[in-house]
């Protein structure tokens, strides 16, 4: 009899075809993973949960007795309760390192949208109100070359985005992290800065952290107000990070000039979300990783992870070995 397995939500077809040859596989996609029948039903057989962004906590475990392995399709892992399933021998995995330069380049194309407001004059061009040859100063942008572009969160795709601001656009580069990064600052020139100087001294703050317990609600009034009235803020990372009114009030009160955001306090985002009025403001459906061939590189990873510990092996990207060494 076949193994049985959960997908959900964003398992590109070739990896879903694939398991399904070798496993009972159920998809499911955005459905009340708490109160659905039939994903309670399968769940309560499987021995694996592959796919993005189901939230794992005692409710869910305990309709799962037969859970071996949750294999996130994300290289973000903040829905996972390790502890609870560090107490069920559960293993959980992410996709690290595959979704790096896609995710660089769209946060830089979306801090290069919001500094030359392509979306608003993509509009002012299409609604036919570009009626002069020359345009004037109510179409001007911001430069971002030689520019300061400071850096909240110098992991892998810090890096890259650095990498992206340094030798693409002459940008001077800061960065805020938990440890130095000796090797962002020798080959960026990357200056370490205690995140209060970082928010003064930065014309762009893009803000690429994990979300965690230190980083939930990292930027929130106070830090607005330590930017420049002139700043851009980039927001790569995840919703929670920031205060979402604060930014909100610090936009309507000139505070900062202009954000652009990827990821929001709620996904998808409300309609009646003032963020979504104003022209100063670029809004993009967390795209971060959304390249056809980053999420399939990703749900390759994570249907190898799935089966490495279906197999009781310990996976290539394990993020808490405390439930795998209590298998051994």
């Amino acid at each position: 009899m076949k193994k049985k397995i959960v997908a959900y939500n964003r398992v590109e077809q070739p990896v879903l075809d694939d398991l399904k040859e070798k496993y009972d596989v159920r998809f499911f996609k955005n459905v009340d993973t708490k109160n659905d029948p039939e994903f309670l039903g399968h769940l309560s057989e499987s021995e694996g949960i592959i796919g993005l962004g189901t939230p794992i906590d005692a409710e869910l475990l305990d309709n799962a007795p037969n859970l071996k392995i949750i294999s996130n399709v994300s290289v973000g892992y903040n829905n996972l309760d390790l502890g609870e399933m560090n107490k069920r021998n559960i293993m959980g995995t992410n996709t690290p390192g595959i979704l790096t330069d896609t995710v660089a380049d769209a946060v830089f194309g979306i801090l290069a949208a919001t500094a030359r407001r392509i979306p608003e004059l993509d509009h002012f061009v299409k609604n036919g109100e570009w009626q002069a040859e020359a345009i004037g100063e109510e179409c001007y942008g911001i430069n971002i070359h030689h520019k300061t572009l400071g850096i909240i969160g110098m992991g892998r795709i810090g890096k890259a985005i650095a990498q992206r601001g340094h030798f693409g656009f002459d940008m001077d580069i800061l960065y805020h992290s938990r440890n130095r990064k000796p090797d962002a600052e020798k080959t960026f020139d990357a200056g370490y800065r205690e995140l209060d100087a970082l928010l003064e001294e930065s014309d762009y703050v893009v803000m690429i952290t994990p979300l965690t317990p230190e980083t939930e609600g990292m930027i929130g009034k106070r830090e607005f107000q330590k930017m420049k009235s002139s700043a851009i803020f980039i927001n790569g990372s995840r919703g929670k990070t920031v205060v979402e009114q604060d930014l909100i009030e610090a936009l309507e009160n000139g505070e900062i000039a202009s954000a652009g955001l990827d990821v929001y306090e709620q996904e998808p985002v409300a309609s009646d979300n003032p963020l979504l009025t104003m022209k100063n403001v670029v809004t993009t459906p967390h795209i971060g990783s959304s390249t056809h061939e980053t999420e399939l590189s990703m749900s390759k990873l994570a249907g190898e992870n799935l089966e490495a510990g279906l197999r009781g092996e310990r996976p290539p990207n394990l993020v808490n070995p405390e439930a795998f060494n209590e298998n051994e």
